[in-house]
């Protein structure tokens, strides 16, 4: 039952083929017709909406961070005047709260949800299942093709894959993402790396198996002077700080049946702590 403070709804995990083949979803067909070869396994999960209490949680304890930002750009319409004005804004932004003299976004994505409608990359809907966007190796792969030059110098200090998101247009009651408390994850039981296929290539992600101990938070009727630090990868692998966040859109039963449908937009991010020039 719902409280002030938590609610109830149902959280998309993944179930895999029981041979032991590798999981996969994207685009591209395969020769069976098939797009992904995941089942979705639903599951009612407790969900705590952290209002007020935001400052408990960073990145490097808990894998987020909700911050207070209000962006000069009103209308998420234009793609030019989101690189010309937003992109500059998120890149200040993250230096200012991870402490990285480098930023590059490498896409963004903006979610408008729309019932009965398809996932295209033209009318992206909000993401209803458990996952990460990028696997280490998949972090690696993103610094190697978004900054080839220095990607020797680069990779041999700290970098971090980072994405910024927030509401637009509206406060987001309807579809709100949640998060997972990196500090409830077991490494090794609770992700699957599992192949994203794009058109032209192969990426991979991890898909997350449920288990009792995870810690999912949200922050309930997030507006768009708010927006959160997702960290979806770090290369620090000793133990001292969150390597990542688990996330997923999710329906609330608490929002009001007068709420506007969620519309959002994500930035995804290199972030590193290089010593080199020319600073990005």
């Amino acid at each position: 039952m719902a409280t002030a403070d938590i609610v109830v709804p149902t959280i998309n995990y993944s179930s895999y083929p029981a041979d032991g083949t590798k999981p996969f979803f994207g685009s591209r067909v395969d020769p069976d017709g098939k797009t992904t070869n995941i089942t979705s396994r639903p599951l009612e999960i407790q969900v705590e909406n952290i209002r007020g209490k935001e400052d408990q949680y960073d990145l490097d304890t808990s894998g987020f961070k909700y911050i207070k930002h209000k962006s000069a750009l009103t209308k998420f319409t234009d793609d030019e005047e989101i690189q010309r004005i937003y992109y500059p804004e998120t890149i200040e932004v993250l230096k200012k709260y991870t402490g990285a003299n480098r930023v590059i976004i490498f896409d963004h994505t903006i979610r408008r949800h729309r019932p009965g409608g398809e996932d295209t990359p033209g009318n992206r809907q909000p993401a209803l299942r458990a996952h990460v966007d990028q696997t280490p190796e998949a972090a690696t792969n993103r610094v190697r093709r978004h900054a080839p030059e220095l990607a020797g110098e680069l990779l041999k200090h700290r970098y971090q894959i980072i994405n910024l998101w927030r509401p637009i247009s509206h406060p987001a009651f309807e579809s709100p993402l949640a998060v997972c408390d990196y500090r409830s994850i077991d490494w090794d039981k609770d992700l699957t790396r599992t192949t994203l296929r794009y058109p032209d290539r192969d990426g991979e992600t991890f898909t997350v198996n449920h288990s009792p101990n995870h810690k999912w938070k949200y922050l309930r009727g997030m507006t768009p002077e708010e927006a959160l630090l997702i960290k979806c990868s770090d290369s620090i692998t000793d133990g001292s700080v969150a390597r990542l966040t688990p996330h997923t859109a999710f329906v609330d039963p608490t929002t009001p049946k007068d709420a506007p449908l969620r519309e959002s937009i994500e930035l995804r991010t290199l972030v590193f702590y290089d010593d080199l020039p020319n600073e990005a």
